[in-house]
C-alpha cells in the first residue's frame, strides 16, 4: 500500500515537436504543498493538466488517490480540486451561486453542499460577499472563490495552476495563508502549485525546478539553497555597470544578477574570499565606489539560475 497520494512516473507529452513535458516523476504525500518552479514555457501548467486528466500523456503512468487518472479519470478526479491560471467563473452568478454549480456538477446535495459551501466561504473569507456577482469581485476575491469552489467536494489533492499571478503582495500573502491552513490540519490535503515566484517556492515543503519540460532538481528549499553555500557575494555601489564588468572579469566569478540595486556574483567553490580580497580594489581602479561588498547566504532565485545554466550546458 503506498503512502503517496500521487505517484507520477516518466510522463511525457509532445506537441509537435516541442516536448512540453519531458520524462516527468512525482511523488506526494497528504499534508505536503509541492511547488512547481519554472518561466514560462516549463512545463508546468502541462504538468498539472496531466495530473488532474485534462491532457493524456504520450508516455508514463498517473496514480491519484490510488486510481489510474488514465484508466479511471472520473474516479480520480472525485478525489481532486482544480483551480486554472485564468479565472473560469460565471461571472454572472453570485458567489454562493457559483459554489453550488461546481457542488451539485461534482454530486452534492443541497443539504451538503450549502452547510459546507458556507463553512468554506468563511474560511476564504467571502461569507459577506456571498450574494455578489462574481463579475463584481477583485482579482484577489475571485481566486478566493475559485479556491472555495475547487475545496467545496473536500478533495485530498488540490491543484493549483499559478493561482496568485496578477494580485497584490498582500493578496498574495491571504492566499498562501490559506493553503497553510489546509495543509497543516490532521486530515491537510496535498497542495501542487505551480508559481514563478522564488518567494512562493520558499514556503512550499518541497520544491521540483522545472526547464524545456524537465525537472532539473527537486528538494527542500533549505537543501536547495544549501547547494551555494559560501558561494554568493552581494555587492553594492555605483555605477553599477562598472560593478558588474568587473565582477564578470573576475577569473573565480561564475555568474552576476541584479538584485534591485545591488548584485549577487557567485563564485567557484572555495573562492569567495580570494574574490572578496579582489573585488575592492579593482572596481576602484576601474573608477566604481563600493559601498558594501559581502559574503550572503543563498537564495532559490541564486539557486535556480545556476540549475539553468548547468542544465543548459
Amino acid at each position: 500500500m503506498t503512502n503517496y497520494l500521487v505517484e507520477a512516473t516518466h510522463l511525457k507529452k509532445h506537441f509537435g515537436h516541442i516536448h512540453a513535458v519531458d520524462d516527468v516523476s512525482l511523488q506526494i504525500k497528504a499534508g505536503e504543498i509541492y511547488g512547481l518552479v519554472g518561466a514560462d514555457g516549463a512545463g508546468k501548467t502541462t504538468t498539472i493538466r496531466l495530473l488532474v486528466g485534462a491532457l493524456r500523456p504520450d508516455q508514463g503512468e498517473i496514480n491519484v488517490c490510488g486510481h489510474d487518472v488514465i484508466r479511471k479519470t472520473e474516479l480520480a478526479r472525485q478525489q481532486l480540486g482544480y483551480l486554472s491560471q485564468r479565472f473560469s467563473m460565471y461571472e454572472d452568478l453570485t458567489v454562493l451561486e457559483n459554489i453550488r454549480f461546481f457542488a451539485e456538477v461534482r454530486g452534492l446535495r443541497s443539504d451538503e453542499w450549502l452547510p459546507r459551501s458556507m463553512e468554506i466561504l468563511e474560511f476564504v473569507g467571502l461569507e459577506k460577499f456571498k450574494d455578489r456577482r462574481a463579475g463584481q469581485l477583485s482579482g484577489g476575491m475571485k481566486q478566493k472563490l475559485g479556491l472555495a469552489s475547487a475545496m467545496v467536494t473536500r478533495p485530498k489533492l488540490l491543484l493549483l495552476d499559478e493561482p496568485t499571478t496578477g494580485v497584490d503582495p498582500v493578496t498574495r500573502q491571504d492566499f498562501w495563508q490559506l493553503v497553510i491552513h489546509l495543509t497543516s490540519q490532521s486530515d491537510g490535503v496535498a497542495v501542487i502549485i505551480s508559481t514563478p515566484y522564488m518567494d512562493e517556492a520558499s514556503r512550499c515543503h518541497r520544491v521540483g525546478f522545472m526547464r524545456n519540460g524537465k525537472i532539473i532538481a527537486e528538494d527542500t528549499p533549505s537543501n536547495l539553497r544549501a547547494r551555494l553555500n559560501g558561494r554568493v557575494l552581494e555587492l553594492r555601489g555605483s555605477p553599477i555597470h562598472i560593478l558588474r564588468h568587473v565582477a564578470h572579469k573576475d577569473p573565480d566569478v561564475e555568474d552576476v544578477q541584479a538584485f534591485g540595486d545591488r548584485l549577487h556574483i557567485r563564485v567557484g567553490e572555495g573562492k569567495a574570499w580570494d574574490v572578496l580580497n579582489r573585488l575592492q580594489s579593482r572596481i576602484g581602479s576601474e573608477g566604481g565606489h563600493v559601498d558594501e561588498l559581502r559574503s550572503v547566504p543563498p537564495v532559490l532565485e541564486d539557486v535556480f539560475i545556476a540549475l539553468t545554466e548547468s542544465n543548459h550546458e
